[in-house]
C-alpha cells in the first residue's frame, strides 16, 4: 500500500512555519547582542571617576596644594580650652592628646601643639564629639573613615615605647589648661602636604606647619 504524500498547501504552510521561526529566532539573537552592546557601554559610561583618573605623585600633590592661598583673614584664633572633669577624666584627656600628636607628627613640638588645637577645636564644634578621646578615636573600629589615620590602619596595635611622651604629655596639659596655639586659628581640619584629600577644595586653608595644611570650614 503506498504512502501518503503530504499536499502542496500543507507543505507550503510548513515552510511557512519555518520560516517564521527562523526570523523570530534571527529577531531574539540581534536583541541579546544589542542588549549586551548596551550593557557594556553603560557600564563604562558610569564607571567611577575614580578608577579612570591616576593618583597624583607626591611631588603633584604638593603642587596642587601650593597654589591654594592660605587665607590669613579666615584664622581666628580659638578661644583658650576650658577643661570640664576630674582628675581622672583629665588625665585621660591628656593621653588621648599625646597619643594623636606623637602619631600624627612625631616628637616636633610646634607640630603636636598644631594638632593638638584641632582636637580642642573640634570638641567644641558641631558634627563632632564633645569628648576629646571621643574626636581622636572617632571611626576608630572602621577600616577606612576614622578621622585619624593611626586609630584605623594598625598604628596603633603597635605601640612602642618612646622618649617623646613625657614632653607631648606635657604639651597635652598646657594646652588643656588654656593654651593656645593661634598659629592654626580654628582649624578643624589638616593634612599633609604630599596629600590632596576629597574634602580640601570645600574648605578655606588658613595655616601651613612644617608638612601640614591647616583649614576651617567655610
Amino acid at each position: 500500500m503506498a504512502s501518503r504524500q503530504p499536499s502542496r498547501s500543507s507543505r507550503n504552510r510548513t515552510a511557512q512555519r519555518d520560516a517564521a521561526a527562523e526570523r523570530w529566532l534571527l529577531l531574539l539573537f540581534v536583541v541579546a547582542v544589542l542588549a549586551i552592546a548596551v550593557g557594556l557601554l553603560d557600564s563604562r559610561s558610569f564607571a567611577p571617576r575614580s578608577k579612570r583618573v591616576a593618583p597624583l605623585t607626591m611631588a603633584e600633590a604638593r603642587r596642587a596644594n601650593a597654589a591654594v592661598p592660605i587665607v590669613a583673614r579666615a584664622r581666628v584664633s580659638a578661644a583658650p580650652y576650658r577643661f570640664r572633669g576630674g582628675p581622672a577624666e583629665r588625665a585621660q584627656a591628656v593621653d588621648c592628646l599625646a597619643t594623636a600628636a606623637l602619631y600624627e607628627v612625631g616628637d616636633d613640638p610646634r607640630g603636636q601643639r598644631a594638632v593638638i588645637q584641632v582636637i580642642l577645636n573640634r570638641a567644641r564644634a558641631p558634627g563632632f564629639p564633645r569628648t576629646i578621646c571621643g574626636v581622636v578615636y572617632q571611626g576608630f573600629q572602621r577600616s577606612t573613615g576614622c578621622q585619624f589615620s593611626f586609630t584605623c590602619d594598625g598604628s596603633i596595635r603597635r605601640r612602642t615605647r618612646h622618649v617623646g611622651w613625657a614632653a607631648a604629655r606635657g604639651v597635652a596639659r598646657r594646652a588643656l589648661a588654656g593654651r593656645v596655639f593661634a598659629d592654626v586659628g580654628r582649624a578643624t581640619h589638616y593634612h599633609a602636604d604630599w596629600m590632596v584629600p576629597y574634602w580640601r577644595d570645600t574648605m578655606t586653608k588658613v595655616a601651613k606647619v612644617d608638612t601640614h595644611l591647616f583649614y576651617v570650614r567655610r
